[in-house]
């Protein structure tokens, strides 16, 4: 297995994080990135996002979130995004990183991690039940319209 280093993605991040986002199927240019990541440490606090490096190369991101529930007896983790570059899938990057969040989530004594995962990314699907997660239910969504 290759060592990688899971760590707190940061605002320099942002260009390595360009193809990462393409292959995510979400492109974005570096400042629209950066601005992304500022946003969301400024308007989540509970949320982490996490990269994966080899080698000083970054080779995936994943997106976490505490949320609270009504229904459930704790707070439920959620893995929001998760994506890895092509030609670095099969390298346990993506298994690291869902390490990391499912460590985190147990330290803050969760009971439950859910992972949100759309119909585009249906072959993310397989390496999440290879990971034990099972499907659970269906997520529906709808777009606002801009004011």
């Amino acid at each position: 297995m290759s060592a990688f280093v899971i760590r707190e993605a940061t605002p320099g991040d942002a260009e390595a994080l360009v193809p990462v986002m393409a292959c995510f199927g979400h492109p974005a240019d570096p400042e629209t990135i950066r601005a992304r990541l500022l946003l969301l440490r400024a308007g989540d606090p509970t949320g982490r996002i996490l990269v994966a490096e080899s080698a000083g190369r970054l080779l995936g991101f994943m997106t976490l979130h505490l949320t609270p529930t009504l229904h459930r007896p704790t707070v439920v983790g959620r893995i929001t995004a998760l994506a890895v570059l092509p030609e670095s899938r099969g390298s346990n990057a993506g298994r690291r990183l869902v390490e990391a969040a499912e460590e985190y989530f147990a330290g803050l004594g969760l009971s439950r991690v859910e992972v949100t995962s759309g119909p585009m990314h249906a072959p993310a699907h397989s390496f999440y039940r290879h990971l034990a997660y099972e499907d659970q239910g269906v997520r529906f969504a709808k777009v606002l319209t801009k004011a």
